[in-house]
C-alpha cells in the first residue's frame, strides 16, 4: 500500500514543486520591463484570473472522484463519458468567459483601485491571456480522469511541461520577439495550449480502447448531468467559501497598513510551500478512496487511509520542523524591509503551528473528494468560514491583525473535526460495500 500511494503521491508533488516557478518567472520578467506599474499590472491580472478560475477547481475534482469509482467497478464506459462530460462543461463555461470578457473585466474594476497605467497594463494583459481558457479549463477534466484511472505521471508531464513552457515561452515573447509586456500574456496563451496538445497526446496514446465506449447521448442524458452537476454544485460552493476565506485575510489585513499586509501576503506564501507536498498525498487519497469505494473494497480503502494518513502527518511534523529551523530565513528571502522582518517575529508561531493543524484537513479533502461526498466537503467549508469570521469579529478588538490568524486556524479545525466526525458515516460505510 506505500508503494501505491507513492506512486500516485511522488508525480503530483514533483508537479506542485514548479508551479511558484512560474510566478517568480513572471514577476522577474515584468520587474525588468519597467517600473513598478508593470508589476502591478502582472499582479492585477493575475488576481482576475485567480477570482475567474478559482472556482473552476470543481471541473478536476468533481471528474476525478466520479472516475476514480468507475475505475474500481471497472466500468470504463461510465469513466470515459464522465470525461466527456467534463470536456463538453469545461468547453462551455470557456466560451462563456470569452463572450463575457469585456463586462468582467469592466465590472471588476469598478471595485479595483489601482492607477490608470497599472489598470491598462491589467487589461491589455487579460485580453490576450483570456483566449487560453478553452486550454486552462479542459486541463483540468484531463488532470481529474488521469488521477481518477490511477495515473499520476501523465498529469505531472502535462503540469510541468504547461510551467515550463510558460517560462520560456514568456522570455521568448517578452525580450526577443519584442512584445514586452504582452509577451508575458502570450507566453501563457502558448504554454495552455501546448499542455492541452501533450494532454490530447497522452490521452489518445494510453485510452484511446475506450474512446469507442463513448456515448454522447448517455453523457448528456439528464440523469447524467443531475449527478455531475449536483456533486460539482457541492464543490463549487466549497471554492466560494475558499474565496471568502482567503480574499477575507487579504482584504482585512490590508485594513492594518502595508506592513500587516505584506507580513500577511508572505504567510500565505510560506504556507503554500508546505502544501505543495501534502496535496500530492490528498490526491491520491481522491485516487484511492475513489477506486476501493468503486470496487466496494473497505479492507483496502482502510488501509489506504491509514497509510495517507501516516505520511501526511510525517509530512506535518517534519514541515513544522522546517519553518521553526527556517521560518526568519525564508521571511528575509521574501523581504529585504526591516519593518516587515520586525513584524514577522509576531507572525511566526501561526507558521509552526499551521501544518499539524492543517494536515488532517487536506486529507480528509482529498479522501472525500474520491468518495464524492461532497455534501460533507461543502458544509464542513460552511462551518470553516463561519468560523474564520466569527473569530476575527469577536477578538479583533483585543488582540488586533492576530485575530485573523486565530481565525484562519479555527477555520482549518472546523474542517478537521467536522470530516473527522461524519467520515465513517460518509467514507468508511459507504452504500457500495456489502
Amino acid at each position: 500500500m506505500n508503494r501505491t500511494v507513492l506512486k500516485l503521491a511522488v508525480p503530483s508533488i514533483f508537479a506542485n514543486i514548479t508551479v511558484p516557478l512560474v510566478g517568480m518567472a513572471d514577476t522577474a520578467i515584468a520587474g525588468r520591463l519597467g517600473d513598478a506599474a508593470v508589476l502591478g499590472g502582472i499582479a492585477i491580472a493575475s488576481m482576475l484570473f485567480d477570482l475567474l478560475y478559482w472556482n473552476m477547481g470543481f471541473l478536476r475534482m468533481g471528474t476525478g472522484g466520479m472516475v476514480a469509482q468507475a475505475y474500481g467497478r471497472g466500468d470504463f464506459k461510465d469513466a470515459i463519458n464522465t470525461y466527456a462530460l467534463g470536456m463538453a462543461t469545461a468547453l462551455g463555461f470557456a466560451l462563456l468567459f470569452i463572450a463575457l470578457q469585456w463586462a468582467y473585466v469592466g465590472v471588476a474594476f469598478r471595485f479595483i483601485e489601482c492607477s490608470p497605467q497599472v489598470e491598462e497594463l491589467a487589461r491589455s494583459y487579460f485580453y490576450i491571456r483570456i483566449w487560453a481558457a478553452p486550454a486552462t479549463l479542459s486541463l483540468n477534466v484531463f488532470k481529474g480522469f488521469f488521477i481518477g484511472m490511477q495515473n499520476a505521471v501523465s498529469p505531472m508531464a502535462v503540469d510541468v511541461t504547461v510551467n515550463l513552457a510558460n517560462i520560456a515561452a514568456s522570455i521568448f515573447f517578452a525580450f526577443y520577439a519584442g512584445l514586452g509586456f504582452s509577451g508575458i500574456a502570450w507566453g501563457t496563451l502558448v504554454a495552455q495550449y501546448t499542455g492541452l496538445a501533450l494532454a490530447i497526446v497522452l490521452m489518445v496514446a494510453q485510452y484511446r480502447k475506450y474512446f469507442h465506449l463513448i456515448d454522447l447521448k448517455q453523457s448528456v442524458s439528464p440523469g447524467n448531468i443531475k449527478r455531475f452537476f449536483m456533486l460539482n454544485a457541492d464543490l463549487f460552493v466549497r471554492s466560494l467559501c475558499f474565496l471568502f476565506i482567503y480574499a477575507g485575510l487579504t482584504s482585512i489585513a490590508a485594513r492594518y497598513g502595508d506592513v500587516d499586509l505584506a507580513v500577511s501576503s508572505i504567510m500565505m506564501k510560506l504556507m503554500l510551500l508546505y502544501s505543495y507536498f501534502i496535496d500530492g498525498f490528498a490526491y491520491a487519497g481522491e485516487a484511492l478512496s475513489g477506486r476501493y469505494i468503486g470496487a466496494g473494497d473497505r479492507t483496502s480503502l482502510v488501509r489506504s487511509i491509514k497509510v495517507i494518513f501516516v505520511w501526511c502527518m510525517g509530512i506535518g511534523i517534519v514541515s513544522t520542523i522546517g519553518y521553526w529551523a527556517g521560518g526568519e530565513w525564508l521571511f528575509g528571502l521574501m523581504a529585504t524591509d526591516p519593518l516587515v522582518l520586525a513584524e514577522s517575529a509576531r507572525f511566526l508561531p501561526w507558521l509552526l503551528i499551521m501544518p499539524l493543524v492543517s494536515s488532517v484537513a487536506f486529507t480528509w479533502d482529498g479522501i472525500f473528494i474520491g468518495a464524492t461526498a461532497t455534501k460533507a466537503i461543502r458544509n464542513s467549508m460552511l462551518w470553516a468560514v463561519v468560523g474564520f469570521f466569527a473569530s476575527y469579529y469577536l477578538l479583533r478588538g483585543g488582540i488586533g491583525v492576530q485575530s485573523l490568524w486565530v481565525g484562519y486556524m479555527v477555520h482549518l479545525v472546523a474542517r478537521t473535526v467536522y470530516l473527522s466526525v461524519v467520515a465513517r458515516r460518509e467514507v468508511l460505510n459507504h452504500g457500495n460495500f456489502s
